[in-house]
């Protein structure tokens, strides 16, 4: 789709541009999908591609494995991105493929950051990826479940990248160290142990990597015809690591459910580490405040009530100061929640109420508590028998307020930790009182019968 200017064509190509793979002999990473005999191996060596899309972290691959397709397929192949491209574009490759077709040939379109296309654009594919017109290859960084149309998704084979390890990166690295489109040319002074703490820094990221490779030789020091790269170079190449974070991605998601999970498992040490994770890589402070806050009533709920209190009070001063300065208070409150006694009665409560207010949706307000404000609603017994439960001397009546279909129905179901347990012994009472004074209006309603 992009031609290349003669301006564009003299300028020297990045080093992760030089030496992507031409093959799958050369690709690193993946064994699980391009190791002998796997199924994506076998699809490619046989030409078989269907629609696919490969998901994974950046720098692992996606786009380079779509150039290997291309070099392996005998379809016609267009490589399209979503970031510079729209409708008008999309239409435009359809009926290149189409009129491909006709022809008896087969058309791989290739999309780059697919999870860029809005609703509209991703349909556009959707009847031509159907009639077998084109065979779409999309790459994406984000979770295909989110952020692709369902009915396009269910079309595609779905392949998860999973980031490089160390190794895998060290081997890269030399490989660009010894490789004639790389540094292969040069004499290139560097300890070994430098490439495994690039191959550290960079995360499971092979552009990362071969980045800064290549901004470690380009500032290494030159001696005749030899660069010699020293810690010093490394160290100030290397000062800054980027946190694996995409605020609206993926990642956002597990980090907040990774704080979540380790409070509800009482560990305050994993608790403030994934606190740290979000904060310092830019999360918004109000977002983990709210968090905490729904953790403090769905986790801990009246096992302490007083959590509630301290996760308002963090969110307050994440509004009234900000970062960084609010970094303590929401430490506060995390340890907090961590250290609380747990009890999800109040959540489950809740759900099972839901399940029974959707499945029930008409089950009519008994007429004991209805309201009645009019003379019509009072003539057809609207509130009538209603007991007012401060006239009575334990404060307790009889009076039904469920409807008549889950009469017997109990949701909140008190735990036994912390406060809780006060609150079920406080709900035994009740419950007690009540099927006694239920027992004694049943044998006074059958006096009255014999009298």
């Amino acid at each position: 789709m992009e031609q290349m200017t003669l301006f564009e064509s003299n300028l020297p190509q990045p080093l992760a541009a030089r030496l992507r793979p031409q093959s799958l002999d050369e690709y690193v990473g993946q064994a699980h999908l391009l190791g002998p005999g796997k199924v994506l191996r076998r699809l490619i060596e046989s030409d078989q591609i269907s629609s696919m899309i490969f998901w994974g972290p950046p720098g692992v691959g996606k786009t380079t494995l779509a150039r290997i397709i291309a070099n392996h397929t005998k379809a016609s192949f267009i490589d399209f991105s979503a970031v510079t491209s729209g409708i008008k574009e999309i239409r435009t490759v359809m009926q290149q493929a189409e009129n491909n077709r006709r022809y008896g040939e087969k058309t791989i379109v290739f999309v780059d950051e697919i999870h860029r296309f809005n609703k509209a654009q991703q349909d556009a594919f959707l009847p031509f990826v159907e009639k077998g017109s084109i065979i779409l290859i999309g790459a994406t960084t984000e979770n295909p479940s989110f952020e692709i149309n369902g009915a396009l998704l269910s079309r595609c084979k779905v392949f998860v990248l999973q980031a490089l390890v160390a190794e895998d990166i060290t081997r890269l690295l030399k490989r660009a160290l010894n490789d004639s489109r790389g540094f292969g040319s040069l004499k290139i002074k560097m300890e070994p142990q430098m490439c495994e703490a690039i191959a550290s820094f960079a995360n499971g990221d092979a552009r990362t990597a071969l980045s800064t490779l290549e901004m470690v030789i380009l500032n290494g020091d030159t001696t005749g015809d030899t660069i010699a790269v020293s810690e010093e170079t490394l160290e100030q190449c290397t000062s800054k690591k980027s946190l694996l974070y995409d605020k609206k991605g993926e990642e956002h998601y597990n980090l907040i459910s990774a704080l979540h999970k380790s409070m509800r498992n009482s560990d305050p040490d994993a608790a403030v580490y994934w606190l740290a994770r979000m904060l310092e890589a830019g999360e918004d402070p109000l977002y983990v405040a709210r968090r905490v806050l729904r953790f403090a009533s769905e986790d801990v709920g009246l096992a302490d009530p007083q959590a509630i209190q301290i996760a308002v009070a963090a969110f307050q001063a994440c509004h009234f100061i900000g970062m960084p300065e609010c970094s303590v208070h929401l430490t506060q409150a995390v340890v907090y929640m961590s250290l609380a006694p747990k009890s999800n009665s109040l959540y489950m409560a809740y759900e099972h109420a839901k399940q029974d207010a959707l499945l029930q949706l008409a089950e009519p307000v008994p007429l004991v508590i209805r309201n009645a404000p009019t003379t019509l609603m009072q003539n057809l017994s609207y509130g009538k028998g209603y007991q007012y439960a401060h006239d009575a001397a334990d404060r307790l009546t009889t009076m039904q307020c469920l409807p008549d279909a889950l009469l017997d129905k109990e949701y909140y179901q008190p735990s036994k930790q912390g406060r809780e347990a006060a609150y079920q012994e406080r709900l035994t009472q009740i419950k007690a009182w009540k099927r006694a004074a239920a027992d004694a209006d049943s044998l006074n309603d059958a006096g009255k019968e014999r009298i």
